[in-house]
């Protein structure tokens, strides 16, 4: 790595950067020519009103959403003591539209080409070395 870090060097040495006058001039032209922003005005936050409109509909929402919920569920189901329950029964199906996702194919190409990159580096490896 040494190496490597040592040839970088002596490139990044031998680069030599040259700005010309006309684009010297272009650069500080534009620089010139930049106009700050007019500055907005700020608007007010908003009002109580709205923080209270904003609850109450959120509160709305849950009661619906609980109203759904309990009108899709089926009757609760006496119970006595020591009767054991079926849950299953009690619970209302959902409707899942589910897929599963295919993201281990790529994966499994990734690590195939390692190990093969791997595989390569130990072949020349002990061949370098001369086994």
């Amino acid at each position: 790595m040494d190496k490597l870090t040592r040839r970088l060097r002596d490139d990044a040495d031998n680069i030599q950067v040259v700005v010309s006058d006309e684009l010297d001039r272009r650069i500080t032209a534009s620089l010139h020519a930049v106009e700050p922003l007019p500055e907005r005005a700020v608007r007010p936050g908003p009002s109580a009103s709205f923080w209270w409109a904003s609850t109450i509909a959120g509160v709305a929402a849950a009661a619906a959403l609980v109203a759904v919920v309990n009108w899709r569920a089926p009757a609760p189901v006496p119970v006595e003591t020591g009767q054991a329950v079926d849950l299953v029964a009690v619970v209302p199906d959902i409707d899942w539209k589910v897929e599963s996702a295919m993201l281990t194919s790529p994966l499994q190409k990734e690590l195939d080409d390692l190990q093969a990159d791997l595989k390569k580096a130990e072949e020349k490896v002990k061949q370098d070395i001369g086994f």
